[in-house]
């Protein structure tokens, strides 16, 4: 009760200061700050522009919270990323980044260069001290192997851990192919692996329990002036790792990836081819995908795909294949440039290159992104007009249906006249089509439909309902679904309706020219259409 017989009232309103945490991959791994202008590296990781800058301009390689050291060899710009970052701190009400300022950044970068210049002056490995210890006792014996040992060469490598990394994500939906690449079923018939080049020795290697003398043994051929030296390493490494499986877990680590990656680029055909090959093999390994493409060797594999020795663009395929199964991986092979290469690749003289190129960009249009560059490179009407080649058809099939699921590509392909091209494959008997040919024709007409005011009218003139009958009787039980659903689209009915009245007749150029607004043409279900 207060004063004059009157109520007061204390009100107290709580207000929630919480504040959405930004999301980590808005974070810059060096600086630690939301950035302001992103780029994705050859290593496939994501940092703020100024600080790639002054680190190149320097010299300097940073070590990350990981351990791993990024390569900042190639740089592009990662505008989704900055799209995205803009857009949430717009939701998220966060002020907008700011970009650095160079001269600062510049400064700590250099502060951080002398820590560490003097952090290694001041210390000495565990291995050199025992290696000291050693020669003091037996200067005769190890005098040699000591000089090159107290005097290593000072490399900056680019891998995210030597440790194993396996990551947490749903696993690619399964093919009706092999998941290895063609390439790796090919060893015998390789002309660049004649047993008169190769030892005995050089062929069984006796390798030690540790990972750092395994790969040790490999890396003094690589890295010998001999070119003779080098081949030997590269088909020793090919051999042993096509076949022990712990090898190429226990090999794969970021010093031999930095020396294969010089071996990529050999203008030595036998280096080169067996380089590659090694690398397929090495790829194999869940555990390794990652670390390869971290370790900036999809810009080598790209080179050798557009300018490569025969033998050797086969390799390059099927590795890029393997990596791309791996879903961190990605969209990293789609930046760094491998889309357009991997198109061209289709009409190799290769049936290697060309299957192995079709499934990598299977596996890599499974991402949205890529989706997105693969429609600007013109894939589709590329990839509509292979669909008379027998050998890829399949493929190819599979790569249309993952365009057709997003909203850009099913434009594309309705432009490209995909509607009357896909209708054709159903009109062609079953001795000519597979069974999983013509489900993958119905899946990407099934997306096209979705939503899509011009395709009733496309598929009309395609006189795609006759086809689509015959699908209903006679096809694969998803196919016949598909089929079905489509078949109410084209007689004018929504899906789950009974289907009273007659067919209502559109004027199509008039709806195209007034707008779409009187009109549903199905229901999007919004399936993907890989997904049969």
């Amino acid at each position: 009760m207060g004063g004059k017989g009157k109520h007061r009232w204390k009100i107290s309103i709580h207000r929630s200061s919480s504040k959405k945490e930004t999301p980590k991959e808005f974070i810059c791994p060096i600086s630690g700050s939301l950035m302001f202008d992103p780029v994705v590296v050859s290593s496939g990781q994501t940092f703020e522009r100024t600080y790639v800058q002054v680190y190149r301009e320097l010299g300097f390689t940073p070590t990350l919270s990981d351990g791993s050291n990024p390569d900042f060899s190639t740089v592009i710009s990662n505008l989704a990323l900055k799209t995205t970052i803009l857009n949430w701190c717009r939701k998220s009400d966060t002020q907008n980044p700011q970009p650095p300022d160079y001269s600062s950044v510049e400064n700590t970068v250099r502060t951080l260069m002398a820590e560490t210049q003097s952090k290694e002056k001041s210390e000495i490995r565990v291995s050199d001290r025992e290696l000291l210890k050693a020669v003091a006792e037996k200067p005769p014996a190890l005098l040699s192997h000591a000089a090159t040992e107290l005097n290593p060469r000072r490399e900056y490598y680019s891998s995210s851990s030597e440790e194993s990394v396996i990551a947490n994500v749903p696993a690619t939906p399964l093919l009706p192919f092999a998941t290895r690449p063609s390439c790796y079923h090919s060893f015998s018939s390789s002309t660049s692996t004649s047993s008169e080049i190769v030892s005995e020795e050089t062929l069984n290697p006796n390798l030690s329990s540790t990972a750092a003398s395994e790969d040790e043994k490999f890396l003094i051929k690589f890295r010998s002036l001999e070119v003779f030296e080098q081949e030997q390493g590269v088909i020793s490494l090919r051999k042993i790792t096509r076949t022990d499986e712990s090898t190429r877990v226990s090999v794969c680590t970021p010093r031999l990836l930095a020396a294969l990656k010089q071996l990529l680029i050999s203008r030595y055909a036998v280096i080169q081819t067996n380089a590659v090959a090694a690398l397929v093999n090495l790829s194999l390994e869940k555990v390794n995908k990652i670390k390869i493409v971290r370790s900036g060797l999809v810009p080598q594999l790209i080179d050798v795909l557009k300018g490569g020795f025969p033998e050797s663009q086969e390799h390059a395929a099927g590795a890029i294949f393997s990596l791309a199964l791996e879903d961190d991986n990605k969209t990293a092979i789609g930046v760094l440039g491998a889309l357009q290469p991997l198109l061209h690749a289709l009409r190799s003289e290769s049936e290697r290159t060309r299957n192995d190129s079709a499934l990598a960009l299977y596996h890599l249009s499974l991402v949205q992104s890529n989706r997105v560059k693969l429609i600007k490179l013109g894939a589709v009407n590329t990839l509509l007009g292979l669909l008379n080649r027998g050998d890829l058809v399949g493929r190819v099939l599979l790569v249309l249906c993952n365009m057709a699921a997003c909203g850009e590509g099913k434009v594309a392909m309705l432009d490209g006249n995909a509607v009357e091209s896909l209708v054709g494959m159903l009109r062609k008997g079953s001795e000519l089509v597979s069974e999983s040919t013509r489900e993958n024709c119905v899946a990407a007409l099934y997306s096209m439909s979705h939503g899509s005011m011009r395709f009733k009218g496309l598929a009309r003139e395609a006189r795609a309902a006759e086809v689509l009958r015959v699908v209903e009787e006679r096809g694969s039980e998803r196919a016949r679904e598909k089929a079905k659903r489509m078949l109410v689209v084209l007689r004018g009915r929504n899906e789950g309706e009974d289907g009273e009245g007659e067919e209502e007749e559109v004027d199509w150029e008039g709806v195209m020219e007034g707008g779409v607004s009187r009109y549903r043409v199905g229901r999007n279900v919004g399936a993907n259409s890989t997904e049969f």
